[in-house]
C-alpha cells in the first residue's frame, strides 16, 4: 500500500466531536476558567453561539483534559474546572483545619443522605439510639445538611436534607450517586450476614417538599436557619 494514500493522523490529540466547531470550544474553555462559580449548562448555552452542540462540547473538553492537572467536572449538576484529584494535595493550605467527625455524626449524616427528608426521631429509630442535638449540630454548622420543612405529624418536627455542599465536598453530581447495596458490601462496609430484606433507599435531595412537609416559618427555629421575615413598606 502506498503511503500517499494512507491518511496519518497526529498523535495524542483526542479526536474532536464532528458537529463541534473549534471556535465553540474555545467559548466554552474560557467562560468555565473564567468562572468564579460552576456553571449550569442553561447558563453556558446562553452566552453560546446559537446551534452549539453543548453537550457534545462538554464531553470533548472533559476528554480533553482528563489527564491533564486540571479536570472538568460536574457537581451537583453543574460544571467547573477543578485540580486533579491526585494534585490537589499540592494545593491544600497548612492552614486549614480539620474537624474529624464523631462517629454518632458520620452515621447520622449518612441516614439523612440516604432517608431525607428525615427527622430526628426517624434518625434515632434508624439508628437504634438516641441521637445527640451536638451531631445534628456540627452537620448544620458544616453546611452539609439543611432544614428543609416541618413533618405534618404531632409536634411539627424539622425535617432535614443534604446540600450543595454535600456534593461539592464528595464530589457527586447528585445524591443518587452514591452508593448502593452492592458497592457498599464491596468496600466492605457490611460485614457478616445482613437481615433478610435489608436494603439501601435510592436517596433523593428533591428541593420540593413533599406531601407529609410544612414549609417552614420565619422565627420557628431556636437556630435562627429559617428564612428571615419579609419586610413591609411599614417596617
Amino acid at each position: 500500500m502506498s503511503l500517499a494514500k494512507r491518511k496519518i493522523m497526529p498523535r495524542n490529540e483526542p479526536e474532536q466531536a464532528a458537529d463541534v466547531r473549534p471556535e465553540e470550544l474555545r467559548l466554552l474553555e474560557a467562560m468555565l476558567f473564567a468562572s468564579d462559580e460552576p456553571l449550569d449548562e442553561k447558563d453556558l448555552a446562553a452566552r453560546l453561539p446559537e446551534g452549539t452542540n453543548l453537550a457534545g462540547a462538554l464531553e470533548q473538553l472533559r476528554e480533553d483534559y482528563a489527564s491533564r492537572g486540571v479536570n472538568l467536572v460536574r457537581v451537583d449538576g453543574k460544571w467547573s474546572f477543578r485540580t486533579a484529584t491526585d494534585l490537589s494535595w499540592l494545593l491544600s493550605k497548612e492552614t486549614t483545619e480539620r474537624r474529624k467527625l464523631s462517629r454518632a455524626a458520620i452515621e447520622t449524616l449518612a441516614i439523612i443522605a440516604y432517608h431525607q427528608p428525615v427527622t430526628r426521631s426517624e434518625i434515632e429509630e434508624l439508628r437504634g439510639v438516641s441521637t445527640s442535638a451536638g451531631s445534628v449540630d456540627v452537620l448544620l454548622e458544616t453546611g452539609w445538611i439543611r432544614p428543609r420543612g416541618r413533618r405534618k405529624t404531632p409536634g411539627r418536627p424539622v425535617t432535614y436534607g443534604t446540600t450543595s455542599e454535600f456534593l461539592s465536598h464528595f464530589g457527586l453530581d447528585q445524591v443518587a450517586d452514591l452508593p448502593g447495596l452492592e458497592e457498599l458490601k464491596g468496600a466492605g462496609m457490611f460485614d457478616g450476614r445482613l437481615p433478610p430484606g435489608f436494603s439501601v433507599p435510592m436517596p433523593s435531595d428533591d428541593a420540593v417538599l413533599r406531601e407529609d412537609e410544612d414549609p417552614l416559618e420565619p422565627g420557628d427555629l431556636d437556630l435562627g436557619l429559617a428564612p428571615p421575615a419579609a419586610r413591609t413598606a411599614n417596617d
